[in-house]
C-alpha cells in the first residue's frame, strides 16, 4: 500500500482542499496523512502581497517539507501558486475546476449596482481592485487580508460594506449562503487558476505523480495552461492586477486576458483569442498570444495617457 504525507496550510480552507484530495486518494487504495503548516502568507496580515513577497509566501514552507522529505506531495489554490516553480519541483496534477467566479459579499446590499456612493468594498486582490474601479470608480475600495473566515468576520464586524472573495472557496466550506450576487466573467474577469487545485511535488518523485495522474481534469489543465502562460509572459504576480480565464469547447479553447493600472490612472484593457488545442503546448501558445496582444495595448493605453491628461 503507498503511504503519502500531504503538505498543508492549516486554513479552514486550505484543510478543506488536503482532505478532499486524502480521500480521493485513499478511496485509490493509498495510505495518506496530513502535515499541517503555517506560511509567512498567513502570518503577515498587515501588508499587501504584493510588497512583502508575493504569492509565493504561501507555498514557500510547504515546498521546503517536500524537499526535506517531510511531505510527499502539497496541495494548493492554483491561484495561489507562482508561475515559475523552484528547480526540482513540479506541477503534478491540476485537478476539476470548481466556480471560478468572483462573489459579492455583503450584509447590507444584495449587489453591487446597490451599493451606495462612497461605500467602502474589501478585497485582497489588486486585479479585482483594478475591475471594480472600472465598474464603480465611486467606491472606496480597502484592502482585506486573512484567511477566509478572518475575511468574513471582518465584514460582520462592520468593517466594510461588502468584500470580494472566490466562490469557488465560499462553496468548499459550504458558505454559499454568504454569497449574494456572482459576478459573471464578463463582469469581473477571474484570476488564472481561480477555483482549480494544483498538487505540487519534487520532479523525482516519479512514483507520486504516477499515483495523481486519475485526479488531473484535461479541460481544466488546458484551460489553466493557457491562463498561466499569459501570466507569466506578463511577469505574473500579484503586484500586478492582471485576469487571465480561459474555456474549454471541445477542443476548441477561448481565452480573455485583462490588464489594469492598479491606480487606476489607465484604463483596463482586454485580449482575446480562441483556437483548437490537443495539448497543454497548445494552450500554452494561445496564451501567449493573448499575453502579446495585451502587452501591445498596454503600450498604446500608456502613450495615450499623457494626450488624455493634457484634454
Amino acid at each position: 500500500m503507498a503511504t503519502f504525507t500531504i503538505a498543508t496550510r492549516e486554513s479552514r480552507l486550505a484543510l478543506w482542499q488536503a482532505e478532499h484530495v486524502k480521500d480521493l486518494l485513499e478511496k485509490n487504495g493509498a495510505q495518506v496523512a496530513l502535515l499541517g503548516m503555517t506560511t509567512q502568507g498567513d502570518q503577515i496580515l498587515d501588508r499587501a502581497l504584493s510588497k512583502v513577497g508575493g504569492k509565493g509566501l504561501f507555498v514557500k514552507e510547504l515546498e521546503v517539507a517536500l524537499d526535506e522529505g517531510r511531505a510527499d506531495l502539497a496541495v494548493h489554490s492554483l491561484k495561489d501558486v507562482p508561475m515559475e516553480l523552484p528547480e526540482g519541483f513540479a506541477l503534478a496534477c491540476v485537478m476539476e475546476r470548481e466556480d471560478p467566479r468572483d462573489a459579492w459579499v455583503s450584509n447590507r446590499y444584495a449587489s453591487l449596482a446597490d451599493v451606495p456612493q462612497g461605500a467602502v468594498v474589501g478585497t485582497s486582490s489588486l486585479r479585482r481592485v483594478a475591475l471594480l474601479r472600472e465598474m464603480r470608480p465611486d467606491l472606496k475600495i480597502e484592502p482585506l487580508r486573512g484567511n477566509l473566515d478572518t475575511r468574513l468576520r471582518k465584514l460582520d464586524d462592520g468593517h466594510f460594506d461588502g468584500i470580494v472573495l472566490a466562490a469557488a472557496g465560499l462553496k468548499r466550506l459550504g458558505l454559499e449562503s454568504r454569497v449574494r450576487a456572482v459576478f459573471s466573467p464578463e463582469q469581473m474577469l477571474p484570476a488564472a487558476g481561480q477555483g482549480a487545485l494544483g498538487i505540487e511535488i519534487r520532479q523525482i518523485r516519479t512514483d507520486v505523480a504516477l499515483a495523481l495522474q486519475h485526479l488531473v481534469h484535461q479541460p481544466t489543465l488546458l484551460a489553466v495552461s493557457a491562463e498561466r502562460a499569459v501570466s507569466r509572459m506578463m511577469g505574473g504576480s500579484c503586484s500586478m492586477p492582471l485576469a487571465a480565464f480561459a474555456t474549454l469547447d471541445g477542443d476548441s479553447l477561448h481565452i480573455r486576458a485583462a490588464w489594469g493600472d492598479a491606480e487606476g490612472v489607465l484604463p483596463v484593457v482586454y485580449a482575446s483569442a480562441s483556437g483548437q488545442v490537443q495539448d497543454t503546448a497548445g494552450a500554452t501558445a494561445l496564451g501567449e498570444q493573448v499575453a502579446r496582444e495585451l502587452q501591445r495595448l498596454m503600450t498604446v493605453s500608456a502613450s495615450a495617457a499623457p494626450q488624455a491628461a493634457r484634454l
